[in-house]
Protein backbone atom coordinates (compact mmCIF):
# COMPACT_ATOMS: atom_id res chain seq x y z
CA UNK A 1 0.00 0.00 0.00
CA UNK A 2 1.39 3.38 -1.00
CA UNK A 3 1.02 6.01 1.73
CA UNK A 4 2.68 8.76 -0.29
CA UNK A 5 0.43 11.84 -0.38
CA UNK A 6 -0.68 13.01 -3.80
CA UNK A 7 1.24 16.23 -4.38
CA UNK A 8 0.30 18.31 -7.36
CA UNK A 9 1.58 21.69 -8.43
CA UNK A 10 -0.18 24.42 -10.32
CA UNK A 11 2.00 25.45 -13.21
CA UNK A 12 1.75 28.55 -15.31
CA UNK A 13 4.03 29.21 -18.24
CA UNK A 14 5.03 32.81 -18.70
CA UNK A 15 7.25 34.58 -21.16
CA UNK A 16 10.19 36.73 -20.23
CA UNK A 17 8.03 39.73 -21.20
CA UNK A 18 5.51 38.84 -18.45
CA UNK A 19 5.52 40.89 -15.23
CA UNK A 20 8.46 39.88 -13.08
CA UNK A 21 6.65 40.08 -9.72
CA UNK A 22 5.82 36.67 -8.28
CA UNK A 23 2.40 36.58 -6.57
CA UNK A 24 2.56 35.83 -2.81
CA UNK A 25 2.66 32.11 -2.11
CA UNK A 26 3.74 31.17 -5.62
CA UNK A 27 7.05 29.65 -6.61
CA UNK A 28 8.78 30.49 -9.86
CA UNK A 29 11.19 28.03 -11.42
CA UNK A 30 13.47 29.42 -14.05
CA UNK A 31 16.13 27.68 -16.03
CA UNK A 32 18.72 28.53 -18.58
CA UNK A 33 21.24 26.61 -20.62
CA UNK A 34 24.61 26.17 -18.93
CA UNK A 35 26.32 24.37 -21.80
CA UNK A 36 25.75 21.17 -23.67
CA UNK A 37 23.02 19.13 -21.89
CA UNK A 38 23.32 21.27 -18.73
CA UNK A 39 20.77 23.57 -17.09
CA UNK A 40 21.05 26.13 -14.32
CA UNK A 41 17.78 26.02 -12.36
CA UNK A 42 16.57 28.54 -9.80
CA UNK A 43 13.51 28.62 -7.51
CA UNK A 44 12.07 31.83 -6.00
CA UNK A 45 9.13 32.33 -3.61
CA UNK A 46 6.81 35.32 -3.84
CA UNK A 47 6.02 37.02 -0.52
CA UNK A 48 3.68 39.99 0.07
CA UNK A 49 6.55 42.49 0.11
CA UNK A 50 9.33 40.75 -1.75
CA UNK A 51 10.55 37.59 -3.39
CA UNK A 52 13.23 35.31 -1.99
CA UNK A 53 15.67 32.91 -3.58
CA UNK A 54 14.86 29.41 -2.33
CA UNK A 55 17.49 27.40 -4.12
CA UNK A 56 19.86 27.36 -7.03
CA UNK A 57 20.97 24.21 -8.80
CA UNK A 58 23.81 24.92 -11.23
CA UNK A 59 24.76 22.53 -13.99
CA UNK A 60 21.93 19.99 -13.77
CA UNK A 61 21.97 17.30 -16.43
CA UNK A 62 19.03 15.46 -17.98
CA UNK A 63 15.64 15.33 -16.25
CA UNK A 64 16.20 17.58 -13.24
CA UNK A 65 12.60 17.54 -11.94
CA UNK A 66 13.33 14.83 -9.33
CA UNK A 67 16.11 17.00 -7.90
CA UNK A 68 14.01 20.18 -7.74
CA UNK A 69 10.64 18.69 -6.68
CA UNK A 70 11.52 17.92 -3.00
CA UNK A 71 12.60 21.50 -2.30
CA UNK A 72 9.53 22.95 -3.97
CA UNK A 73 7.22 20.56 -2.07
CA UNK A 74 8.85 21.43 1.28
CA UNK A 75 8.52 25.16 0.65
CA UNK A 76 4.87 24.81 -0.38
CA UNK A 77 4.10 22.85 2.80
CA UNK A 78 6.00 25.36 4.97
CA UNK A 79 4.18 28.26 3.33
CA UNK A 80 0.81 26.58 3.99
CA UNK A 81 1.72 25.98 7.64
CA UNK A 82 2.83 29.59 8.12
CA UNK A 83 -0.33 30.88 6.44
CA UNK A 84 -2.49 28.76 8.77
CA UNK A 85 -0.50 29.87 11.83
CA UNK A 86 -0.97 33.52 10.80
CA UNK A 87 -4.74 33.08 10.45
CA UNK A 88 -4.98 31.41 13.86
CA UNK A 89 -2.82 34.08 15.51
CA UNK A 90 -4.90 36.86 13.96
CA UNK A 91 -8.13 35.27 15.22
CA UNK A 92 -6.72 34.81 18.73
CA UNK A 93 -5.53 38.41 18.97
CA UNK A 94 -8.60 40.12 17.53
Amino acid sequence: MDNTPNRTFQVTWSSRAAPSRIPPGRIRLSWSSAGEDLMDVEARLGLPGAEVLLARWPGLRGDWSDIVRPTVAEVMELHSALKLATVVLNRLTH
